[in-house]
């Protein structure tokens, strides 16, 4: 189903502009947070630290979206 624009609008308006300034406060404690929790642990720069299960390429499959 669709939205009514005036929901679009009013979240928009309010709930956007409150959760990108959660999210900004969120984004300044990171690095205190990080530096206690695994600091050296960032398999988003070294793929090798990652610890989920890798899949195989045989496992993979082509979808098109009007599948």
């Amino acid at each position: 189903g669709s939205l009514p624009k005036w929901v679009v609008n009013k979240s928009s308006q309010f709930l956007a502009p409150k959760a990108m300034k959660k999210m900004y406060k969120a984004c300044l404690k990171y690095p205190e947070w990080k530096l206690k929790h695994d600091p050296h642990f960032k398999p988003w720069l070294f793929p090798e630290q990652s610890r989920l299960p890798t899949l195989a390429l045989s496992e993979l499959s082509l979808q098109h979206a009007d599948s």
